[in-house]
């Protein structure tokens, strides 16, 4: 505790710190509390979610999300934060890891004032670490080093976290996550819903297949695409396996030797674990509401159950409803949305 003295000079000094935290305010507005006056959205505080007397509260029953905190989905962020928790069971047992590549006080606060009492940690990820691995995608959005970190993901939180659930921010969960996390991974690294309809060969370039080497890559499996944007890791087996390697082989084959695919961070996981991890249902993954990667045209619901909205795709919701255009799925996820526009903050003055 500090005690200020009476005395004109320390008055002075007092107001001289003042003056000098209001000019280092980007700074410090983690430390000091100061409200964010940056590009940064507003957000209305969301409800505290507790327990009810059914859940535990040992270190067992706790389930670990990852996710990554970027200022240009924030807002997608804060909605599937606030899904999990009004779904939940047990909210309090949900332990949340978020990686960012920047030090940026202003999302922390931003992320911090919104769930005062959510269990959460904030990780810095080194964008180094991949920045020279990435070649060009067909989408800007897919190069960045931040859509690359789920493959670091194991190296980046502390070695006593075993396991997790990936989420990507453009989703929102409609159903109690502890039934994802419950899944029998069957000593597979991940679990995820996988589409085995889908044309497989679409995600390779013809070089690829072409390739006497390369294209024997997925013999003695059957290789299915599954999306990276929803999975379930054993990062206890990915590190002491050494799947970060495996995977930045393959991105040096596609930076160094020749172009092997066009999509960011997903082939080369689908060249290292495509055929080879635990299915899960697909109600876990609802994908591909954004549209395309190239116009982000509306799509429909697939039929079948839902416990997982996802806006993969190049159209997000917050932007679809923001133009006043939005698909008719993307008020499914407008509930979800703690954005304080102005006019919200007409009504709640």
């Amino acid at each position: 505790m500090v005690f200020w003295s009476t005395n004109s000079h320390a008055l002075l000094g007092l107001l001289s710190f003042v003056l000098l935290l209001l000019l280092l305010q980007p700074v410090v507005a983690i430390r000091f509390g100061f409200r964010q006056t940056s590009d940064i959205p507003t957000f209305r505080e969301a409800p505290a979610f507790r327990n009810g007397q059914e859940c535990g509260s040992t270190p067992a029953e706790r389930i670990n999300v990852a996710m990554t905190l970027d200022a240009n989905y924030l807002r997608g962020t804060m909605a599937a934060v606030l899904s999990m928790l009004q779904h939940s069971t047990c909210p309090e047992n949900l332990a949340f890891y978020f990686l960012t590549a920047h030090y940026a006080p202003e999302l922390f606060y931003s992320i911090r004032k919104t769930f005062p009492y959510l269990n959460m940690k904030i990780y810095r990820f080194d964008s180094n670490r991949v920045r020279d691995k990435i070649s060009k995608s067909i989408r800007q959005a897919l190069d960045q080093p931040l859509n690359y970190a789920r493959i670091y993901l194991a190296d980046t939180i502390p070695d006593d976290v075993k396991r997790v659930i990936y989420l990507d921010s453009d989703l929102v969960v409609v159903d109690d996550i502890a039934k994802l996390w419950s899944t029998d991974m069957e000593e597979k690294v991940v679990a995820a819903p996988e589409y085995c309809h889908a044309n497989f060969s679409l995600y390779f370039t013809e070089k690829f297949w072409l390739d006497p080497v390369l294209s024997k890559t997925f013999e003695g499996r059957k290789p299915c695409y599954f999306n990276t944007g929803v999975m379930v890791m054993d990062v206890d087996k990915w590190r002491s396996e050494g799947y970060t390697g495996m995977v930045e082989e393959w991105m040096a084959v596609q930076k160094q030797q020749k172009r092997i695919y066009h999509l960011g961070s997903l082939p080369p996981f689908l060249l290292v674990l495509a055929g080879n991890i635990t299915a899960v249902d697909h109600r876990w993954n609802q994908h591909g509401l954004g549209g395309d990667n190239f116009e982000g045209k509306c799509r429909g619901l697939h039929p079948g159950p839902i416990s997982l909205l996802h806006w993969s795709g190049k159209g997000k919701p917050w932007l679809r409803l923001d133009s006043r255009k939005p698909c008719t799925v993307d008020h499914l996820w407008a509930p979800y949305d703690l954005f304080w526009s102005s006019r919200h903050h007409f009504f709640e003055e």
